[in-house]
C-alpha cells in the first residue's frame, strides 16, 4: 500500500477512514522508511482557522527548507490576506523547495472549515514534482476529485487499511496471545478487518475475556470492546479513565487538580504501561492524550452516567488551566461547562491580545459558542466584539453591537466600574464619528482623562483624540497626542493604535516637508507590523500607504509599487464605520497614484472617498482635503493607467487561485452568483486577461496576490 502510493507519481496522498483503521499508523510507518526529507504536521481543532493551519503547515516543512523556515512569521493575517497573499506565499516556497520531500499531515479533519479547505488547495498546488504530501483524516478530503481527475492524488481508503488475517496475526503475537487460526478468521471477520477492533480483543484475549459477542454491527462491537477493555481494570481505574476524559491533554498536575487527588502521575504511568490508548506527546512522559475514539467512548459513559459530574470536572479544569497560564484552555472548559458568564469574563480578558496575534477566527468562535444573550450581558465582551467588528470592516456587525451597547447597563458595580466601562463606550462611539467630530472629540476626552497609564485603552484614546484634533484644524494638540499614543500603545501592546499613531505622526511631517522624519515613522510603524505579523489586518493601511509617499519621495519607484499593492490589499477591511481612518487612508492612496501619473486609480478611489463621505458627512478638514484633491485630479492631462480592483474585486480577487465554482465562490463571500460573475469580468477587464489562470498570474505579477 506505501510503496504503490510513493510510486505512484501523485502530488496529493489522501487516506479517508474513520477513527482506529490505523491511519497515523500508516503516516508513521512510511516516514520510517522514506529516503526522501520528512516533514510532519499533526491537525489540532485550534487550527480550524486558515490562518493557523498555514502557519502550522509552513513551520512543518521548515525542517526541510530554509526559506519555509523564513515566511513562518507571514503565516498569519485576516479575511482576504490569508489567501491573497499567505497561502500563495506558502505555495511559492514549496514550489522552488529544490530537495524531493514528503509533508505529512494527520488528523486533517479537525481543520474542516471552508477557509480552510481553501487555503489547502492553493498550497497543494505548489506541490513540485517529485515530492508528495500525505493527508490523513476521517472526513472526505474534496480537493481530492479535482486533482484524481488530472492524476495528481492517490487514494487509500478503508478497504486498504482493513486488515487481513496476517496483519491480525502480527497484533495478537504482539500482544502474546497465542490463537488458532479458527479464531483469528472470526476475530477478523467480526469486525470487518477493522484494526482498533482487533487490538482491542488481542488485548481482552490476553485478559482471558469473552472476545467478541456474537450480534452487533461495528458501532456495538466498538462499544463492548472498550467496555469490556475497561472492565478488567480496577474500579478505580475506571473511575478515572472516565473523568478524565474532560481532558484533551492530560499531566499528573491537571489531573489531580480536576479529580482532587494527588496520585495521577502514577496512575498515567501505569495505564501507558498497560498499552491502553494513552499517548505520550513528549519525551519526558508529562504530557499525554486518550486516543480519539477511546476518549469518544469514556466521555460519553460519563455524561450517561452523571453529566453534572462532566460540568464540575471542566470547570476544575479551567481553573487549573487559567491559573497555570493556559487560559485558552480555559475557555474551553468553560464553554464545554456551560459556565457562560465566566465564560465572557475570560474571553473579554483574552480579546486584545488574541486579535493582537492574529488568531480572530479563534475570537470569533468563542464570541458564537457563546452567543448573543452571554455577549450582551457582559457589556465589556460586547465592546470588545464592537471593536473587533469595526477593525475587520464589519460595518454591520459593528454598529449591531453598538445598538447592543446603548441598551445595556453595567449592574451592581461600582462608580469606578462604571466610569470604565462608559469611557471605552465613549471611546469606540468617538471613533466611528456619527456625529461629527465636535462630538466625537468630546468622547475621546472623557476617554482620556478616563483610561489610566497602565489602561491597555489610554494608547487608542490618545491615539483617536490626536486624529480627531486634526479634522477640526489643532496640529499643535494632534501632534502631542498622537506622540503619547504612540508610546503608550507600545508599552501596553496595543500595536494597532501604535501603528495608527506612527502613520499620522509620517503624515505630519510630510506635510511639513520633512521626509526624512517622515521616513523614521514609517519605519517604525513597519517594523511593528512586521514584528507582530499584522499583514492584512486594516489597521496597517495607513501606513503602507503613507509608506509608498515616502518612497516616491526618495526616488525608490519599486518600493512605492510595492507598499501601494499592499495598502490596497489592506483598504478592504477600512470601511465607513471608522470613517476617519479610512477616508485619510484612501487619500494617501490617490495621492501616491497622482504622485505615479496614475489619475486613472486616483480618480476610482476619489469614487470610494465618495462613497464614505455619503455614509460620513461630516468630516471636518477630511472633506476639503478630498476637494482640493479631486480638483487636483481633474486638472491632470494624459489619462492613463489602469482602474484599480475594488474592495470587492480584492475579496473575490484570491478565490480565482482555486477551482471553486462561481456559486462556490459566491457561498464563501454570500453574494449572488450574478453578483460574482459580473465582479469576476470587471477583474478580468481590469488586469487585461480573459481566464482566472491568466488572472491570477498578472496579480501576481503585481503584486495584488502573493507577495
Amino acid at each position: 500500500m506505501i510503496e504503490e502510493a510513493r510510486a505512484s507519481g501523485a502530488r496529493v496522498i489522501g487516506i479517508t477512514a474513520p477513527a482506529g483503521y490505523g491511519k497515523s499508523t500508516v503516516l508513521a510507518e512510511w516516514a520510517a522508511l522514506e529516503d526522501r526529507a520528512v516533514a510532519w504536521a499533526t491537525v489540532d481543532r485550534f487550527d480550524d482557522d486558515a490562518a493557523a493551519l498555514l502557519w502550522l503547515l509552513a513551520s512543518a516543512c521548515s525542517t526541510i527548507s530554509p526559506s519555509a523556515a523564513r515566511i513562518v512569521p507571514e503565516m498569519r493575517g485576516v479575511g482576504a490576506s490569508v489567501l491573497g497573499r499567505s497561502a500563495p506565499l506558502l505555495a511559492a516556497t514549496l514550489r522552488r523547495t529544490a530537495t524531493p520531500f514528503v509533508l505529512f499531515v494527520d488528523d486533517l479533519h479537525l481543520a474542516d472549515s471552508l477557509a480552510c479547505r481553501d487555503a489547502l488547495e492553493i498550497v497543494l498546488a505548489g506541490v513540485p514534482e517529485g515530492s508528495q504530501v500525505v493527508l490523513a483524516s476521517r472526513h472526505q478530503q474534496p480537493h481530492l476529485a479535482r486533482l484524481r481527475a488530472i492524476g495528481a492524488a492517490h487514494e487509500i481508503g478503508v478497504e486498504d487499511l482493513r486488515l487481513g488475517i496476517d496483519g491480525a496475526r502480527t497484533i495478537f503475537d504482539q500482544a502474546g496471545v497465542d490463537v488458532e487460526s479458527d479464531g483469528l478468521t472470526a476475530v477478523v471477520d467480526r469486525c470487518e478487518g477493522w484494526p482498533t477492533g482487533i487490538f482491542l480483543c488481542a488485548l481482552l484475549s490476553r485478559a482471558g475475556g469473552e472476545t467478541l459477542p456474537l450480534t452487533g454491527g461495528v458501532a456495538f462491537i466498538t462499544d463492548y470492546l472498550y467496555r469490556e477493555c475497561v472492565g478488567q481494570l480496577s474500579h478505580e481505574a475506571q473511575r478515572f479513565l472516565r473523568r478524565t476524559s474532560v481532558l484533551e491533554q492530560l499531566s499528573g498536575d491537571v489531573c489531580d487538580a480536576v479529580l482532587e487527588a494527588g496520585d495521577s502521575t502514577a496512575r498515567l504511568r501505569e495505564l501507558e504501561s498497560l498499552n491502553l490508548f494513552l499517548i505520550p506527546l513528549d519525551r519526558r512522559r508529562g504530557w499525554y492524550r486518550y486516543h480519539a475514539l477511546f476518549r469518544e467512548f469514556l466521555l460519553a459513559e460519563l455524561l450517561a452516567a452523571d453529566p453534572t459530574e462532566a460540568t464540575d470536572l471542566n470547570l476544575r479544569a479551567a481553573t487549573w488551566f487559567e491559573a497555570n497560564g493556559f487560559p485558552a484552555q480555559a475557555v474551553e472548559h468553560l464553554l464545554a461547562a456551560g459556565e457562560r458568564d465566566r465564560s465572557a469574563r475570560l474571553v473579554a480578558h483574552l480579546a486584545m491580545p488574541t486579535y493582537h496575534s492574529g488568531q480572530v477566527a479563534v475570537l470569533d468562535r468563542w464570541i458564537a459558542e457563546l452567543g448573543e444573550p452571554a455577549v450582551e450581558g457582559y457589556p465589556p465582551l460586547a465592546i470588545l466584539a464592537a471593536w473587533k467588528a469595526a477593525l475587520t470592516g464589519e460595518a454591520a456587525e459593528a454598529e449591531r453591537w453598538v445598538s447592543a451597547l446603548d441598551r445595556s447597563e453595567l449592574p451592581s458595580v461600582s462608580a469606578e466600574q462604571r466610569r470604565a466601562f462608559d469611557s471605552v463606550r465613549r471611546l469606540l462611539r468617538a471613533a466611528m464619528c456619527a456625529d461629527g467630530p465636535e462630538r466625537a472629540l468630546e468622547d475621546a476626552g472623557f476617554a482620556l482623562e478616563h483610561e489610566p497609564a497602565w489602561s491597555p485603552w489610554r494608547g487608542p484614546a490618545l491615539y483617536t483624540y490626536g486624529s480627531l484634533c486634526l479634522l477640526v484644524g489643532d496640529a499643535g494638540s494632534a501632534r502631542r497626542a498622537l506622540t503619547g499614543a504612540a508610546a503608550t500603545a507600545m508599552t501596553t501592546g496595543n500595536t494597532a493604535a501604535a501603528v495608527f499613531s506612527q502613520a499620522e505622526l509620517a503624515l505630519l511631517d510630510v506635510e511639513d516637508g520633512a521626509w526624512r522624519a517622515a521616513e523614521e515613522h514609517v519605519r517604525v510603524a513597519l517594523g511593528t507590523v512586521d514584528a507582530n505579523h499584522m499583514e492584512g489586518y486594516g489597521t496597517t493601511a495607513l501606513a503602507l500607504a503613507v509608506a509608498s509617499r515616502v518612497s516616491i519621495q526618495s526616488g525608490d519607484v519599486t518600493k512605492a509599487e510595492r507598499y501601494l499593492a499592499r495598502a490596497m490589499r489592506a483598504r478592504v477591511q477600512c470601511t465607513y464605520v471608522l470613517p476617519f481612518v479610512s477616508l485619510k487612508v484612501r487619500l494617501q492612496l490617490a495621492k501616491a497614484f497622482v504622485e505615479l501619473g496614475d489619475p486613472s486609480s486616483a480618480i476610482h478611489l476619489m469614487r470610494e472617498i465618495r462613497e464614505l463621505i455619503h455614509r460620513r458627512p461630516r468630516l471636518g478638514l477630511l472633506r476639503e482635503e478630498a476637494a482640493v484633491l479631486q480638483r487636483r485630479i481633474e486638472r491632470m492631462s494624459g489619462w492613463g493607467g489602469a482602474i484599480p480592483l475594488t474592495p470587492a474585486e480584492l475579496r473575490l480577487l484570491p478565490y480565482l487561485q482555486t477551482h471553486l465554482t462561481i456559486r462556490e465562490i459566491g457561498t464563501r463571500l454570500s453574494i449572488s452568483r450574478n453578483t460574482v460573475s459580473s465582479q469576476l469580468g470587471s477583474i478580468y477587464r481590469k488586469l487585461d486577461v480573459t481566464s482566472r489562470s491568466d488572472a491570477v498570474e498578472r496579480a501576481i505579477a503585481v503584486g495584488l496576490l502573493g507577495e
